[in-house]
């Protein structure tokens, strides 16, 4: 770590739009709690440049593994990552110092002529590249009694609305908190809520990520830390581990904060596994008292993925190398 406060921190983030103002976000913080310069340093991941579907190269890790090596090899100070895009094994000699206040965790609908999911016509394509979103829209769809075509998309946020705006595609499914945190949220005809579609594991929130040596660095970023958020996405992260899947398997989860408005005293952590044509899908949930450590979060995740195996959901994610 750069020891000099006159020195700026660098921050190791992804080119993309959603990156650059994700780690933005979290550079502003920063400045304003250290006093210190931050610099943002752009790093380009496999995931960027392959044109690849992420489930053909592996999902998990391809947007993070070159942040990585540049924090290991001292490129940069820290790093910020989607939360969902990390691997759920994390390397002893990084640590995620901080997991800011999650945003806004469900999936959003970008639908031609402003419709809703109810609205769409029999037959609708949209687009999107995750197995997990298409196993459960397909059987959103399956309930509303009419059929949909899922078509794999890869691209950025303007590359994907751009399949709707250009009329290739009726609609595109991407995660709300990324068209929130550029700004175009409103462009949104539809949030699915989560009692229909399930997100992926830490969808909405952030990691910032350093080395597990820089003592000094990890206490001034924990000051960012959220501990709702942490505990929610640590459980939601167990869930997945537990099932031995990575992002790219058509597992979703999470976990929200039941309260009375003033005291929050129980969490309840949802998790599904569907076939792609969402003909068949294993959800359980479970609810109890809030985790109050790392270790107890990551028990709620275990306990209700047996939950999840014992009903079937293994043989369901045998379809994820499709």
């Amino acid at each position: 770590m750069n020891t000099r406060p006159d020195q700026p921190l660098r921050l190791g983030t992804r080119r993309s739009k959603l990156a650059m103002s994700q780690s933005g976000h979290v550079a502003d913080a920063v400045r304003e709690l250290t006093g210190r310069p931050v610099e943002l340093v752009e790093i380009t991941t496999y995931g960027d440049v392959s044109r690849e579907h992420l489930a053909q190269i592996g999902g998990t890790g391809v947007f993070v593994t070159a942040l990585r090596d540049a924090l290991l090899s001292g490129e940069v100070d820290f790093a910020v990552h989607s939360l969902k895009d990390l691997p759920t094994a994390q390397p002893e000699d990084l640590v995620i110092a901080a997991m800011p206040r999650r945003e806004d965790a469900r999936d959003a609908l970008v639908a031609r002529d402003g419709l809703t999911f109810e609205q769409l016509p029999d037959g609708a394509r949209i687009g999107t590249g995750s197995p997990r979103r298409t196993a459960q829209l397909n059987h959103l769809a399956r309930s509303l009694g009419k059929r949909i075509e899922t078509v794999p998309i890869r691209g950025n946020v303007d590359t994907r609305i751009g399949f709707v705006r250009e009329g290739q595609l009726d609609a595109v499914v991407l995660a709300a908190a990324g068209l929130n945190r550029i700004g175009r949220g409103d462009e949104a005809t539809d949030l699915l809520s989560v009692d229909s579609v399930l997100p992926a594991p830490g969808q909405g929130a952030l990691a910032v990520e350093c080395l597990a040596s820089a003592t000094d660095l990890i206490a001034a970023l924990g000051r960012l830390d959220d501990l709702h958020t942490r505990v929610a996405v640590t459980a939601e992260r167990s869930l997945l581990a537990a099932l031995e899947a990575g992002c790219s398997a058509p597992v979703g989860a999470f976990a929200d904060l039941l309260g009375d408005g003033r005291i929050v005293n129980e969490m309840r952590l949802r998790g599904v596994v569907g076939t792609l044509d969402g003909s068949t899908l294993v959800q359980l949930s479970t609810t109890g008292p809030v985790p109050q450590s790392y270790d107890e979060a990551m028990a709620l995740g275990r306990e209700l993925a047996d939950e999840m195996l014992a009903k079937g959901a293994a043989g369901l994610m045998g379809e994820r190398s499709l």
